[in-house]
C-alpha cells in the first residue's frame, strides 16, 4: 500500500532502504518506545525488515518526508507507521526519528493510515497504545480520534531492559469521519 499526503509519502520498505532505515530508527529514545525493535538497531536488522515480503493489503510502511530531504534533494525516511495484528485485533503503531519530532508528521501519516483502514481495508475498529512514559504518543492518538479504553497493562520492549506500563486506546471507524486534508492512497 502507498499513500501521499501534503508533506509525506507512505510506502513499503525496499532493500535499498536498509542503511537509511537503520540510521533513522537506531536511537534509544525511539526504540525504547516500541515493543519489537531492539537497541541498538543494526544494519542487519534493517536488511531483514526491508527484505520481508509485502502482501497487497500490508499496511506497514515507511514515512518519507518531502520537506526533510538529504543534501542531494532526495526525500528522507523519517519514520514508520502501520497497522498490524496485536492481541487479536488491528493495532496502529508508528515511530519517528528524533529530527522529525514536533513537526506533525505522526498525525499526518496517522490520518492517511486510518483512511486506508477505513476505505481500503474495510476495518471497523483499530486499537492503539503507548508506553505510559511517552505522553507525546498519547497526544498523537487522541488527535487521530482514538479514545482511552481505561485499560493499562505492562508491555515488553526489546529496546528497554524490562517491560513497562502502557495505556490502551481504541478508534471506532464506523463513527462519522472528520474532515481531513486530501490524500491519495493506492492498494
Amino acid at each position: 500500500m502507498f499513500a501521499r499526503t501534503n508533506r509525506l509519502t507512505l510506502r513499503p520498505a525496499w532493500p535499498e532502504d536498509a542503511a537509511e532505515l537503520a540510521a533513522a530508527i537506531d536511537h534509544e529514545a525511539v526504540t525504547r518506545m516500541l515493543s519489537g525493535v531492539p537497541y541498538p538497531y543494526t544494519l542487519s536488522d534493517a536488511e531483514a525488515f526491508c527484505a520481508r515480503p509485502h502482501a497487497p493489503d500490508d499496511a506497514r510502511m515507511l514515512i518519507v518526508s518531502h520537506d526533510l530531504a538529504w543534501p542531494d534533494g532526495a526525500p528522507a525516511i523519517v519514520g514508520g507507521i502501520g497497522i498490524s495484528e496485536m492481541d487479536g485485533q488491528p493495532n496502529l503503531g508508528y515511530w519517528l526519528t528524533p529530527a522529525a519530532w514536533g513537526r506533525g508528521y505522526a498525525t499526518e501519516a496517522g490520518h492517511a493510515v486510518i483512511a486506508m483502514a477505513r476505505h481500503a481495508l474495510g476495518l471497523r475498529r483499530i486499537a492503539g497504545w503507548h508506553f505510559a512514559d511517552n505522553p507525546a504518543s498519547g497526544a498523537v492518538l487522541r488527535k487521530l480520534g482514538f479514545r482511552p479504553t481505561g485499560q493499562t497493562f505492562v508491555k515488553p520492549s526489546l529496546g528497554r531492559t524490562e517491560p513497562a506500563p502502557s495505556i490502551g486506546y481504541t478508534l471506532d471507524l464506523d463513527a462519522a469521519e472528520e474532515d481531513h486534508p486530501a490524500l491519495r492512497i493506492a492498494a
